[in-house]
């Protein structure tokens, strides 16, 4: 078994503006660094305490990787790249306000609204290759560290698909999980079967966190 401590990033400007950003390399604004700092602070804390952590992964945007990069500083770890772990690619809807994605890109909002696993977003994924992609990296790292406790900073639509397959959820069913900004979310990872040991943890954060990901 590995223990997968799973961190959305910080927030972000596109985030606070409810805007699509996939693959698009935002950068943190100024919440998201000091999300990121209260978390790494957090996880500093939890070392100290007896649950250290064994390694640390990230997404390669930018969003994710300062979000893992400024708890790898504070835990004296080195970062793993892993592409596995982005965010769905969405396509021409990457840019848009959620609000305005019938009105900008009708086709592509009806496919991403309609949660069909085998519907390609134009440009983008479909939804059951993203479950693939992402399924496949946890299980990767998972089977480099049994026996151990890693992080894995990713992205909210990721964050998704793994709380779906630990809890054997439909990618056709409306999103339930909270996808918090800079949130500690806990997983349990065999060969086996995944599953939730905690979820939506913000208590590090002193202002909450955002839940912009709409289901």
């Amino acid at each position: 078994m590995t223990e997968i401590w799973l961190v959305r990033h910080g927030e972000t400007h596109w985030n606070a503006e409810r805007r699509v950003q996939g693959w698009e390399d935002i950068g943190l604004n100024e919440t998201g660094v000091e999300q990121a700092r209260a978390l790494a602070l957090h996880i500093k804390k939890l070392a100290q305490a007896g649950q250290p952590l064994d390694a640390i992964y990230t997404s390669d945007l930018k969003r994710a990787h300062a979000t893992a990069q400024t708890v790898a500083t504070e835990v004296n770890l080195p970062l793993n790249i892993h592409k596995g772990v982005r965010e769905r690619h969405f396509g021409v809807l990457q840019g848009l306000v959620y609000d305005e994605m019938d009105a900008h890109a009708p086709e592509a909002a009806a496919v991403w609204r309609s949660r069909d696993p085998n519907a390609e977003l134009p440009g983008g994924e479909s939804l059951g290759f993203f479950h693939t992609r992402v399924v496949s990296a946890i299980d990767e790292i998972a089977a480099r560290h049994l026996g151990q406790r890693v992080m894995v900073v990713s992205h909210g639509g990721a964050m998704d698909i793994m709380w779906r397959h630990a809890n054997q959820v439909s990618l056709q069913v409306p999103r339930q999980a909270p996808l918090l900004n800079a949130s500690l979310n806990r997983l349990k990872v065999s060969p086996q079967g995944w599953s939730v040991i905690r979820w939506g943890d913000v208590d590090h954060l002193a202002s909450g966190a955002q839940n912009d990901v709409t289901p």
